[in-house]
């Protein structure tokens, strides 16, 4: 009992120490959200001083308090004459809080310097050997019929009264701030969380959805944030991970028939270009953009009419977010709904026909052509 106290004040002295006191060192990580683990995580580097901090993607799908936290502590360290060294696909973040530079592509050094000579697009370019695409997409299709539609859909205090319609061939576009209530909304739309009152409908006929492989049934497919956590499963191989939600299906006489799995996910490799070793091999041996293609393989294997998509370029680098970007154009033009949850209103921008823009639990407006814009989505995401 006296260790447990005296590990729980030296816990609150950590957390104190890089100016975090809202977590109690008493409760166990998992009570605990992405932002708070990750502080968490920064306090316990920071524990013995350390002369070198190491951030490895650590920013990623934090809210702009939790990167300030981060990105003072770095400077912090930096001022004092120790050594920061940040490992980034965020090219906004390398240029604003970084003095130098390393870029590598395929394992080989491509670019190294000071970061006063060089532009975003530079990185970008070095980043995957050209140049990279800045232009709106879209996908410049007419949009079909109705596939998901919600009426009064609500979940204290996450979403309230959400009204919403997706429909076949365009990219829908729901936006907002870190804690707004969309992952959790369509967390529910999808049946791994519950909705307390309204209607969803799928193609025009009222649903109830009450678990996830019902949803998967009616035609939903949902990548979740978090790939690391809620995307993949760590301990199996890339085969299994990218085929998994298809396994039922695959049975032949109760066994799974490994020769149809493999077909499969074949057909899927080919169409995403996901690059990778033997497909016995580990998920976890494949980069975050690689990643995160198998992942979409394994729900595209199941030609899903509604494709939700939280955060799906969150930690890849800018040559397999542009892949993705054209794998949601496709699939679009191919007749997918396709609804894209991102805080990033640039990539909003980019790929989506029209976006919804959710405040504190609730639609607070849409915004689509000229009313599209940065300015316009922010205003929106804090209540203007």
């Amino acid at each position: 009992m006296a260790k447990q106290i005296k590990y729980g004040v030296e816990a609150r002295k950590a957390l104190e120490k890089i100016g975090v006191t809202n977590i109690n060192p008493a409760l166990p990580a998992r009570h605990y959200d992405m932002q708070e683990r990750k502080l968490i995580e920064i306090a316990k580097c920071m524990y013995n001083d350390p002369e070198l901090l190491i951030v490895d993607e650590t920013t990623t799908a934090l809210s702009q308090s939790g990167r300030d936290i981060i990105y003072r502590i770095m400077h912090e360290m930096a001022d004092a004459g120790k050594a920061v060294m940040i490992i980034s696909h965020d090219l906004n973040e390398m240029m604003e809080q970084c003095s130098t530079l390393t870029v590598l592509r395929d394992g080989v050094m491509v670019a190294s310097g000071s970061v006063k000579d060089v532009t975003t697009s530079d990185l970008a370019r070095f980043m995957v050997g050209h140049d990279v695409r800045t232009e709106k997409l879209g996908t410049g299709a007419q949009r079909g019929e109705e596939r998901l539609s919600l009426h009064g859909v609500t979940q204290e205090p996450y979403f309230r009264n959400v009204d919403l319609t997706a429909y076949a061939g365009e990219v829908l576009g729901v936006t907002g701030l870190l804690g707004d209530g969309r992952s959790e909304l369509f967390s529910a739309v999808f049946g791994a969380e519950t909705i307390s009152a309204g209607e969803i409908r799928l193609c025009g006929n009222p649903v109830r959805i009450t678990s996830t492989w019902q949803a998967k049934q009616l035609g939903l497919a949902y990548v979740p944030r978090n790939r690391k956590e809620n995307g993949i499963i760590k301990d199996m191989s890339i085969l299994e991970n990218g085929t998994i939600v298809s396994w039922r299906e695959l049975m032949r006489h109760g066994l799974l028939d490994h020769a149809r799995q493999r077909a499969q996910f074949e057909r899927e490799k080919a169409a995403l270009h996901i690059k990778m070793g033997k497909e016995s091999d580990s998920i976890t041996s494949l980069s975050g953009g690689n990643q995160q293609k198998v992942v979409l393989a394994k729900w595209l294997s199941c030609k899903p009419k509604v494709l939700i998509l939280d955060n799906p370029t969150q930690g890849v680098d800018v040559g397999a977010k542009e892949e993705i970007y054209d794998i949601i154009l496709k699939l679009a033009k191919e007749g997918v709904a396709v609804i894209v949850l991102s805080s990033e209103a640039q990539e909003v921008i980019r790929v989506c026909d029209r976006a919804l823009v959710m405040y504190h639990g609730a639609i607070v407006g849409e915004v689509r052509g000229e009313t599209m814009t940065e300015h316009e989505i922010m205003r929106l995401a804090t209540g203007g």
